[in-house]
């Protein structure tokens, strides 16, 4: 499966989706003008790579910033990640959060309360 990679801007984040190297990550900033066309392909590519997942899925959140239209699509990347868990794959969410930023922690346990998959926060300095 080809590797997504998106090199990130002030307006969207940085994306790695690479199954061969097992990296999943998404960081930076994300206020899209268009959420649907920029998320849009990652949800696809998440929908393929769901068929034959690797055993263990590994995925990053490192986000400085997110809007409330971007907030919604990321909720759909944690439910494709739900579904690949459900098929019986292992799934870890690490959500990366600077450490005086309570707002990103608890969007992190806002996430973690609403999929069933295995959330992991992690304060950085």
């Amino acid at each position: 499966m080809e590797a997504i990679k998106i090199k990130g801007t002030e307006d969207t984040p940085t994306v790695i989706f690479d199954a061969a190297e097992n990296y999943f990550e998404i960081s930076g900033r994300s206020l899209p003008e268009d959420v649907t066309s920029f998320y849009g392909p990652l949800l696809s590519w998440l929908s393929e790579y769901a068929k034959q997942p690797n055993p263990k899925t590994v995925f990053n959140f490192k986000l400085e910033y997110f809007n409330t239209a971007s907030s919604k699509l990321i909720l759909d990347v944690l439910m494709k990640l739900e579904e690949i868990s459900r098929a019986g794959h292992e799934v870890l969410v690490k959500w990366h959060y600077p450490e005086d930023d309570e707002d990103m922690q608890e969007a992190g346990n806002e996430y973690a309360d609403i999929v069933e998959v295995p959330f992991e926060l992690v304060a950085y300095s």
